[in-house]
């Protein structure tokens, strides 16, 4: 499993140094040049500070767990692929001028954010297309199957973990079924989360069925050093003119078939229309980097995949849309910058939910200063969490944040997977990406960005909604008080190692 893996490696290092001192000695000087070259990084202070007191405090186990976890790990000929990729597929999308212009003219600020996402995501603003919220995993579910059984020409499925169970074994039915009728079916799947649920080359089998099938990231035995970058993504594309994402994995628990923490609050979003071309060319993208063959970004390829290829008349407009992707592999914090920016340019309220909220000082810092200039900000977070552990450091944010006059909800029901941000009516985005640092810094994500369309009155109807079944945290709450100078230790250790958790 990946945790012996792990503690193999972390014991092999102590061994060496108590057997060779000398090597210990110089682990522990090449420890000291690695945290001075992570401290001139364009890495997130917090990100650099916990790497930094790990391996300076305990060298050989710092060093070792560094080379696993923290230290970059892709190499050269991989990043000029990647960078090849990104570049073709830039060149395969392109923003109508009159789109952006629309949208100043109604609202700078928004098309101020608008072109943040297209000139540093890659990704442009599109207009003709609809957009349907589903508020939770089963609806979303129930939708998805009523449109996989209408593709004809391809399917594109990419996921964070694929669990045996209800919900994947009838989506599998369709899929094979699909594939044996002539349509190209392909599904990413993340290795390491799919690790413990499922079997070793299950992407042989799923290749027998007739479904073309790749992983990302695939953890190899005895040991791998690439564990911490990994594909968190969950697109589905169909025909290349309707697409989901959202939070849900295809695993029962997402839609209530299998018990687990209550009630599972997950939300996600179905396109229709031109800004599905945005989620197309993600998944090629990394369809392409994964099989080490750019082909299907050549734009005589390309132009099979467009949306109007499989549906030539004109869609209808609901708002602006703006799908994008955010990569853990250049030095825009994408995910987070959206957010951030949605957060300091609201004027009345923003609603968030989140399964996780450990957050950096330039979120903390936003968050409480709009709540401070009279925004009404409000979190909500799961009444019963899915991890324990991460669930205290979430905790510990709280206080500082309920002092500023954040609204923090516990979802009473159960847990909440659902990531969502809704503002002032007019902006909402629906997608993949925590609150935390590993979304926000280490993985690759995905997400809708929204004004005035349908979908974004829904997202604030069900906030409105949730909030209603929610418990508030208060500032003398026992959670957000620290009893004793051991708690107080605890919590600082857990806020230091937060970024790596």
């Amino acid at each position: 499993s990946a945790l012996l893996q792990i503690s193999w490696f972390v014991i092999f290092f102590m061994l060496l140094g108590y057997r060779y001192p000398f090597l210990a000695g110089m682990v522990r000087v090449i420890s000291l040049i690695i945290v001075l070259l992570i401290v001139n990084r364009r890495q997130n202070p917090s990100y650099k500070l916990t790497w930094a007191v790990i391996i300076l405090a305990v060298p050989m186990v710092g060093f070792a767990l560094y080379l696993l976890f923290g230290r970059p790990v892709m190499r050269k000929k991989d990043r000029i692929l990647q960078d090849e990729l990104i570049q073709m597929g830039k060149e395969l999308v392109s923003e109508n001028a009159k789109d952006h212009e629309s949208l100043a003219a109604e609202d700078m600020a928004a098309a101020r954010q608008s072109a943040y996402i297209r000139d540093k995501a890659f990704f442009p603003l599109y207009r003709r297309t609809q957009s349907e919220y589903f508020t939770m995993g089963e609806k979303l579910y129930e939708a998805m199957i009523r449109e996989l059984e209408k593709a004809e020409h391809f399917i594109f499925l990419e996921f964070f973990i694929i669990d045996g169970g209800q919900m994947w074994e009838s989506m599998l039915d369709v899929l094979e079924r699909k594939a044996a009728e002539g349509v190209d079916v392909r599904l990413i799947y993340d290795a390491v989360g799919c690790i413990n649920t499922l079997p070793a080359r299950f992407d042989r089998e799923l290749r027998k069925r007739g479904i073309k099938c790749e992983v990302f990231n695939p953890f190899r035995q005895i040991i791998s050093v690439v564990l911490n970058n990994r594909d968190h993504r969950k697109i589905v594309v169909i025909d290349g003119h309707t697409a989901f994402t959202g939070g849900i994995n295809l695993a029962d628990e997402y839609i209530n078939r299998k018990p687990r923490f209550g009630r599972w609050k997950d939300t996600g979003i179905m396109l229709k229309g031109e800004a599905v071309w945005n989620f197309t060319i993600m998944f090629l993208q990394m369809w392409c980097y994964i099989v080490r063959d750019v082909s299907d970004l050549v734009p005589d390829a390309a132009v099979h995949y467009t949306p109007h290829r499989y549906h030539p008349e004109a869609f209808e407009s609901d708002g602006f849309i703006q799908p994008y992707a955010d990569t853990p592999l250049d030095q825009e914090s994408v995910g987070e910058n959206v957010y951030l920016q949605i957060i300091s340019q609201a004027t009345r309220y923003v609603y968030i939910f989140t399964p996780y909220l450990i957050i950096d000082n330039e979120m903390m810092t936003t968050l409480c200063l709009a709540a401070k200039s009279g925004v009404d900000v409000c979190i909500v977070t799961p009444g019963i969490p899915d991890k324990k552990l991460v669930n205290q450091v979430s905790r510990a944010y709280y206080g500082q944040l309920l002092e500023a006059g954040v609204r923090i909800m516990e979802y009473r029901p159960g847990f909440v997977h659902a990531k969502c941000f809704v503002c002032d009516d007019k902006i909402a985005t629906v997608g993949t990406i925590n609150l935390d640092y590993r979304s926000l810094y280490l993985h690759f994500e995905c997400g809708v960005w929204m004004y005035s369309t349908r979908a974004v009155e829904q997202v604030r109807q069900d906030a409105v909604r949730t909030i209603e079944q929610c418990l508030p945290v208060k500032k003398k709450d026992k959670k957000t008080k620290i009893p004793n100078l051991l708690g107080q230790i605890w919590v600082s250790v857990m806020r230091l190692i937060a970024p790596i958790l």
